[in-house]
């Protein structure tokens, strides 16, 4: 992102609700079993922590920082239509406007 920015390129951090990081900020890869978060409310407070406070907390439970500018919500999960209206309806009540990326 730093060199797209240095040439004057817009750019966007995407997070992901439904998967769980690594402590250097990878996504744990898939091959481990606790890769994808399936519970709704844990996955809907992983993105509002990570939007209001730009931290998410690790598969080894450390806070670290991260860079939330889109949200990355996988579609071929069972209820995705579901899990995205119910982020959507939390953000809105925390007060965090969505907004189509500009660019």
């Amino acid at each position: 992102i730093s060199e797209a920015k240095s040439v004057g390129l817009t750019t966007a951090s995407e997070v992901f609700a439904d998967r769980r990081y690594e402590d250097d900020g990878q996504l744990v890869s898939r091959k481990d079993a606790n890769a994808l978060i399936t519970d709704t409310n844990e996955a809907i407070e992983q993105v509002i922590n990570m939007v209001k406070s730009q931290k998410v907390i690790t598969k080894n439970n450390n806070t670290i920082g991260i860079e939330a500018d889109t949200i990355c919500v996988h579609g071929d999960g069972a209820h995705a239509l579901e899990f995205v209206s119910q982020i959507r309806e939390r953000l809105s009540k925390e007060g965090i406007s969505i907004s189509r990326l500009e660019g």
